[in-house]
């Protein structure tokens, strides 16, 4: 089993479609693929093509007699199953902070999924009690950053946050990767970004660029990853590419 939880503070940056579409091509290739939504805004669920929400990673996070096998569902994806959210989920956070092995929760409900599954958690823009379940629950984390400055800068903070639960509950939590995301090849500052993530990070950063396109939004309405919603865009060839760089970097940890 292999866990990745794909985490920012920042809203905006890519973090769901990133699980989404790497999910789907993770499953193209022949990976078997499980997609947690731990966000309580629910738009991975939204957008995955689940159908209505009984049970949820609420259900996963608060209730000990709740499995993650309750609660997932397909998806239109051949070989990817999702554990879908709803708004409810917000609440969690309030009850999780007088709660016992609180930062557990989810860790303990990844336990006992079979080997050659790999979970891809997709985690709150925020740094609270449910993206600390995420990272103490995984292997890895992946950081989708926005090729502007300010969302380079909140990177400190999250890598800071990273180093907390290694220290907290999860030494063995390495950064997969980070991703430079909604990438404007006709402006300079983008550019600039990536150099100075390169310069800080170095291989840390995956070779991978995903572009900022038009298409993404087409086939969030059409709730269809984009690696099968347009499979010769150049997002849709990213999203192939960064598979490829993850099932990579997985074989030589």
């Amino acid at each position: 089993m292999r866990v990745i939880a794909v985490a920012n503070q920042k809203g905006g940056v890519g973090k769901t479609a990133t699980v989404l579409n790497l999910g789907a091509a993770l499953a193209d290739v022949g990976e078997r693929v499980i997609l947690v939504d731990l966000d309580p805004q629910a738009n991975l669920t939204a957008i995955s093509g689940a159908d209505e929400v009984e049970l949820s990673t609420r259900d996963l996070v608060l209730s000990p007699d709740v499995a993650l096998r309750d609660i997932v569902q397909p998806t239109p994806v051949q070989g990817v199953l999702v554990a879908p959210s709803e708004y409810t989920l917000a609440a969690a956070e309030a009850r999780l902070a007088s709660e016992e092995r609180r930062q557990w929760r989810v860790a303990d409900k990844l336990a006992d999924l079979a080997e050659g599954t790999i979970v891809i958690i997709d985690t709150p823009p925020s740094l609270g009690f449910l993206t600390i379940n995420a990272l103490t629950a995984a292997a890895e984390v992946l950081l989708p950053v926005q090729c502007s400055y300010l969302a380079m800068k909140g990177l400190q903070q999250l890598l800071r946050t990273v180093e907390s639960v290694r220290e907290h509950g999860n030494p063995d939590l390495r950064v997969l990767g980070i991703l430079a995301t909604m990438f404007d090849g006709r402006t300079l500052h983008a550019g600039e970004v990536r150099d100075r993530l390169i310069a800080h990070f170095g291989d840390q950063v995956f070779e991978t660029i995903i572009p900022r396109t038009v298409a993404f939004d087409y086939a969030t309405v059409a709730a269809v990853p984009l690696v099968h919603y347009r499979p010769e865009s150049p997002g849709a060839q990213a999203y192939r590419k960064l598979a490829q760089e993850v099932l990579e970097r997985g074989q030589a940890s």
